[in-house]
């Protein structure tokens, strides 16, 4: 992925660990999960450095979605999927019970529109992504996280590394990409496409990286 961004022959970063390119990104390896990315992106991110702040990666895609592994999805909303109380009438989300994660109230964030412009031709579709804790691997969960939340696919960080960096700096334009590297749904019916997914998430980083030059 480095050399994607213009890192050539730089090791992988450890978890939690900033690698300042020349050409002027920080690259961040936040290790999987909310908490993760939340906290990686609260330590590291400075908005009277940084311009704004892109969570990438790989995802799962969810029922109805129509995404063929391999292919490119932006996220027009991080939206939290799972984050809720599971009650007998079905699941109330934290905004629904009064909680909410970002300022307004809500369990999402819509993305900068400007930044969408400019990355979403660079990619095969634009959607919503849910970030869940736990992945679909019942045709019901996943069923449900598109029920909850509209969302094409489901990853595990980008809403939180969205919510981390609206706390830190309110007005920092915020995007998300994603590779599909398996489908959700039954555990046994899934298809999976890992190696092949990495190496099409660093093409499209590539031409991220040069549009945002």
């Amino acid at each position: 992925m480095l050399d994607a961004l213009g890192g050539e022959h730089r090791p992988t970063p450890e978890p939690w660990e900033l690698v300042a390119l020349e050409n002027g990104f920080d690259v961040l390896f936040s290790g999987v999960g909310k908490s993760n990315a939340a906290g990686v992106t609260a330590r590291f991110f400075d908005p009277r450095v940084h311009k704004g702040v892109l969570s990438v990666g790989i995802a799962g895609a969810l029922p109805g979605s129509g995404l063929r592994l391999g292919e490119s999805l932006i996220a027009t909303q991080s939206v939290f999927g799972d984050e809720g109380i599971g009650a007998e009438t079905g699941f109330i989300s934290m905004s629904e019970a009064g909680f909410g994660a970002f300022p307004d109230g809500s369990m999402g964030r819509a993305h900068d529109a400007a930044l969408l412009r400019l990355l979403a031709p660079l990619c095969d579709r634009s959607g919503v992504i849910a970030t869940v804790s736990w992945c679909s691997g019942s045709d019901a969960c996943a069923a449900g996280v598109v029920q909850r939340t509209g969302a094409l696919a489901e990853a595990m960080e980008g809403a939180s590394v969205a919510l981390a960096a609206s706390r830190v700096g309110a007005s920092v334009p915020t995007a998300e990409v994603r590779v599909i590297s398996n489908t959700t749904g039954d555990r046994a019916k899934q298809r999976w496409a890992l190696d092949e997914s990495l190496v099409q998430l660093g093409a499209v980083l590539g031409r991220i990286c040069e549009a945002l030059g």
